[in-house]
């Protein structure tokens, strides 16, 4: 009896250890661009850093969907659309299935069968489950994948330790609840699984298997999506250099911008070597993401631009515009000004053009990034964004793509505007 209660401690421990590891890593985006990310990175970074050293351990820090590229593909930009869907219905479903919870539990209702329990067994672990695949793709990262993976476990385990419970004190009323409803979906979806009772059959190892798969499936998704995010991106390569634009629409440019840069590194204002690669993200001007590829300015330090909250309701309910919104934008919304004469104002290579159109500015940023093989092989397209790939800013170039004209360029850090913490590459 004292090995099983202390078998329950352990399995509830774990699982709020378990939650509260996927919140603090999947809201790492939040406080990536609040005022204490400093003091978060302090603490988290040197677990990253570790985790980089090591070949099996490194894909862990890297993406598996866009986040600073604006996805590319009708599939990819549906992904991105159903993980903010997600992440509110996933809160919303939580906190009503709580609510029904302690509120039975103050007043004495007895089994909860009313609402979302009267069609499913474990609402409150979907709605969990929901929203943990929400928050994954708005911050896809593979770290985050994981721990999701092992949150589903002990979701898995908990539910069948609460079912059991259940049974030993509500007797017969319990077993008829389980016998009309599903364990995590309606029952009418859930015979469409029963075919897995037939390949899994029932030993002492059945939780094993089935947590293994869990695993695998959630893991391996995200190498699947990865894959596809890589083969959609469009990436433009000449000689060692390969450029990628963040914006669809500018994907006509990148030709003419290689041209542009192998220009100027003739006229000898830009120096690369021909041994080594390089990947140049093309952007305009302003485009709020770059400092996560380099330290292009203060402006692009988000951490310091004090406007949060305005940033994480765009990142969750414009999926898109976020994306296409310089910090001027926020700060702007933030004064109730007008975001047009914000942004032209605040044009960070001071284009003095009265008439110019921000939406139609032929003015793009292109940051360079030198990427080192762990192998020295020369690479190209996907393959410079691969786990072993080190990439290190060079230069921010702005130029313009109507006259084919050099406006600055600008040696940058060697290191992002978050140093050296692990930022998206895609």
């Amino acid at each position: 009896m004292l090995w099983k209660k202390l078998g329950d401690k352990a399995t509830k421990f774990t699982a709020v250890a378990s939650i509260m590891l996927f919140v603090i890593v999947a809201f790492e985006i939040m406080i990536m661009i609040s005022p204490f990310a400093f003091f978060f990175y302090s603490v988290f970074n040197p677990v990253f850093n570790w985790l980089g050293q090591f070949p099996a351990t490194r894909w862990l820090t890297a993406f598996f969907l866009p986040h600073m590229t604006l996805p590319p593909t009708l599939f990819l930009k549906t992904i991105r659309i159903a993980g903010s869907a997600f992440f509110t219905i996933g809160a919303v479903a939580f906190i009503v299935c709580a609510l029904q919870v302690y509120l039975g539990k103050l007043f004495k209702w007895g089994i909860a069968d009313k609402g979302l329990y009267r069609y499913i067994r474990h609402p409150q672990y979907l709605a969990l489950g929901i929203w943990g695949i929400g928050m994954s793709i708005l911050w896809p990262r593979f770290i985050v994948l994981t721990s999701l993976s092992a949150m589903f476990v002990l979701y898995y385990v908990l539910a069948k330790d609460e079912e059991k419970r259940m049974l030993h004190r509500y007797g017969e009323s319990y077993e008829k609840y389980m016998s009309n409803t599903g364990m995590f979906l309606p029952k009418k979806f859930e015979r469409y699984f029963s075919f897995m009772s037939h390949i899994i059959p029932k030993s002492p190892l059945r939780h094993v298997v089935v947590s293994m798969l869990i695993i695998a499936a959630v893991i391996g998704s995200g190498f699947v999506l990865r894959t596809i995010t890589l083969r959609s991106l469009p990436f433009s390569s000449e000689a060692n250099m390969t450029i990628l634009t963040l914006l669809p629409e500018d994907t006509g440019m990148n030709a003419s911008a290689i041209q542009t840069i192998l220009q100027g590194e003739r006229d000898g204002k830009i120096k690369l070597s021909d041994n080594k690669n390089y990947l140049a993200y093309m952007m305009p001007a302003d485009y709020i993401m770059q400092g996560m590829i380099a330290d292009t300015g203060g402006e692009f330090h988000l951490f310091k631009q004090h406007n949060t909250f305005a940033m994480i309701s765009e990142w969750v309910l414009h999926p898109f515009e976020h994306l296409r919104n310089s910090p001027s934008f926020h700060m702007a919304k933030v004064h109730h000004v007008d975001p047009s004469i914000a942004r032209r104002r605040h044009c960070p290579i001071n284009i003095d053009e009265p008439d110019l159109d921000c939406d139609s500015c032929p003015y793009r940023r292109v940051i360079i990034d030198e990427v080192e093989n762990v192998n020295g092989k020369h690479l190209s397209g996907p393959a410079l964004l691969s786990f072993g790939a080190t990439r290190t800013p060079l230069y921010a170039i702005d130029l313009n793509t109507r006259t084919g004209a050099i406006v600055n360029v600008v040696p940058v850090k060697r290191s992002t505007a978050w140093v050296d913490v692990p930022t998206p590459s895609i």
